[in-house]
């Protein structure tokens, strides 16, 4: 019995502490990743416009290859719908859509995650020239996160992080082919 209640104080003591650092960590986070690719700026602008394009590349979409898809709207275009619903828990549900474009520039996007968990991430893909025919890719999400889920801040830039540098080769080698 004592066991127990000595386990029971360890485990209310550890969200106990959890609780107090989540009220400490920064609610909003932000996670940017970049690369170049030796292709010309206009080329990869015109590809990473298209959302339908990352299944090419983008490790989130390509984790699931018979989650279902729905599209609304013209693709590489403001207002275009991508939706996803996967029976993979690591998927989820839920949908992105174009919300700015800078032409030869930017896409701006905005994510929707309704499940394994509800939010909300802003994303951009920016292009720009490098010189010698290259371009650098530039991919980012920002976002917020609710208290105390927001603990996870501290982690975002690893687990993010590492999945923007994965999909950014797989389009450098999409690109370079």
């Amino acid at each position: 019995m004592r066991v127990v209640f000595i386990i029971l104080i360890a485990l209310v003591s550890i969200v106990v502490l959890l609780l107090i650092v989540a009220a400490f960590v920064k609610k909003e986070y932000e996670v940017r990743r970049e690369i170049l690719i030796n292709q010309p700026s206009r080329a990869v602008f015109d590809y990473v416009r298209h959302v339908k394009n990352q299944d090419n590349y983008s490790v989130w979409v390509m984790a699931d290859p018979k989650m279902k898809k729905d599209y609304s709207g013209v693709d590489g275009q403001v207002g275009f719908v991508y939706a996803w619903d996967s029976q993979d828990g690591k998927v989820g549900k839920g949908h992105q859509e174009i919300t700015a474009i800078k032409e030869a520039e930017e896409v701006d996007l905005k994510v929707t995650f309704i499940k394994p968990f509800e939010g909300v991430g802003l994303t951009e893909m920016k292009t720009e020239p490098a010189g010698d025919g290259q371009t650098r890719v530039s991919w980012g999400m920002r976002g917020k996160s609710v208290y105390p889920m927001n603990i996870t801040n501290l982690f975002i830039d690893g687990i993010l992080g590492k999945d923007l540098e994965k999909s950014l080769i797989n389009l450098r080698t999409v690109l370079e082919k």
